[in-house]
C-alpha cells in the first residue's frame, strides 16, 4: 500500500463524521462516569444540608419540687414544720455561719464606729474581697460587708476586733448553738469555708430566726445594696440574695456556697400575711436555691380568698 492510502481513508472517516451530526451528538452527551455521578451529588447534598436544632428536654423537678438536698419550710410562729427533705441531716453550710458569727460578735456591743485595719493575716486564703492589705474600715461596713457578699476577710476582721480570743469566739459560738437548741450545729471556724461547720436544716432555720429577731442583722441582710467610702477608696456591694429582688417581703436571709456544701440558702419570707423560714442546701446550681425556695413557699402558701361580689 502506498504513502497516500491512509490518509486517503483518514479523509474518507472525516467526511463520513461530519455527514452525521447525530453521531458527534451521542458522543458528546454520553453520561458521565459513576465516579462523576457520585462526587456532584455528595457536593451538592453538603451544600444544602441544614443543621437540624434539637430542643432540650426539659427536666421535670423532683417528688416535692426540691433540688436541693435539704429543705425545710417551718412557721416562725408557732414551730409548725410545712415541709421537710432531709431536714434533720447534718451538712456543710458554708457561709450560713456568718449569721452565728455576727450574733456572738454584736453581743460583745462594739463601737461600730471604730475604724480598724485589714491585714494580710485575714486576706491569706480568705477568697474574692474587695479589701486590701492595711485598708482601714468601720467595724459596721465590714459587718455589711460579712452578712450582705458574705466576705470572709470582713468575717475575719471582725472576730479579731470583737474584743475575744479566737478560742473563745468559737466556743461562743458553740454555746449559743446550744442555747437556741441547735443540738446539730457545730462549728471550727468563723466564716463557713471549712466544710466542718456543719448544721441541719431545721438547725438553721431556728439559727435565722435567732439572727433575724437582731433589729441590726435584720436591717443589713434585707438592703439589697450599700455604699461606703474608705480613705483609699469607695466600695459598693450588692446582696446576694437574689430574693430581694422579686416578689417577696424579705425579713431577713443569707446565702452560702463551698464544693463541699453545694449552694445553700435561708430566708424569712412574709407572703400573704403569713410568715414562713425557707431553708435549702445543697442546691446544685446558684439558681435553684433560689427557685426552690419559691416552689416551696408557693407550695406551702394557701391559695389566697376572694371576696364574693356583693
Amino acid at each position: 500500500m502506498s504513502v497516500s492510502a491512509p490518509r486517503a481513508w483518514g479523509v474518507l472517516l472525516l467526511t463520513t463524521l461530519a455527514a452525521s451530526p447525530a453521531t458527534m451528538a451521542g458522543i458528546a452527551q454520553a453520561d458521565p462516569s459513576p465516579t462523576t455521578i457520585q462526587t456532584t451529588h455528595t457536593y451538592a447534598a453538603a451544600t444544602t444540608k441544614r443543621p437540624v436544632r434539637r430542643r432540650r428536654a426539659r427536666r421535670a423537678a423532683p417528688p416535692g419540687g426540691v433540688w436541693s438536698r435539704s429543705a425545710v419550710v417551718v412557721d416562725p410562729a408557732t414551730g409548725q414544720v410545712l415541709y421537710e427533705k432531709n431536714a434533720a441531716r447534718s451538712v456543710p453550710i458554708a457561709s450560713l455561719t456568718k449569721l452565728m458569727t455576727a450574733l456572738v460578735f454584736l453581743e460583745q456591743k462594739p463601737d461600730l464606729e471604730r475604724h480598724v485595719e485589714v491585714t494580710t493575716v485575714e486576706i491569706f486564703g480568705g477568697g474574692h474581697t474587695q479589701l486590701r492589705n492595711r485598708e482601714t474600715v468601720s467595724l459596721r461596713d465590714l459587718l455589711h460587708m460579712s452578712l450582705m457578699c458574705s466576705d470572709n476577710v470582713a468575717t475575719r476582721v471582725l472576730a479579731r476586733e470583737s474584743g475575744v480570743a479566737a478560742e473563745d469566739f468559737l466556743a461562743r459560738m458553740n454555746q449559743k448553738s446550744l442555747e437556741l437548741g441547735l443540738t446539730h450545729t457545730r462549728f471550727v471556724e468563723f466564716t463557713g469555708l471549712d466544710e466542718r461547720n456543719v448544721s441541719t436544716a431545721n438547725d438553721v432555720a431556728r439559727l435565722l430566726q435567732a439572727a433575724a429577731s437582731n433589729d441590726m442583722v435584720r436591717d443589713i441582710t434585707t438592703t439589697p445594696s450599700y455604699e461606703f467610702r474608705t480613705k483609699r477608696r469607695a466600695h459598693l456591694i450588692g446582696n446576694t440574695n437574689r430574693l430581694l429582688y422579686g416578689r417577696y417581703e424579705i425579713l431577713g436571709g443569707k446565702t452560702g456556697f463551698i464544693s463541699e456544701a453545694g449552694y445553700c440558702l435561708a430566708t424569712w419570707i412574709r407572703t400573704q400575711g403569713r410568715e414562713m423560714i425557707a431553708v435549702v442546701l445543697g442546691a446544685p446550681t446558684n439558681a435553684t436555691r433560689f427557685a426552690d425556695v419559691m416552689r416551696l413557699i408557693q407550695r406551702t402558701t394557701p391559695p389566697a380568698v376572694v371576696a364574693p361580689r356583693s
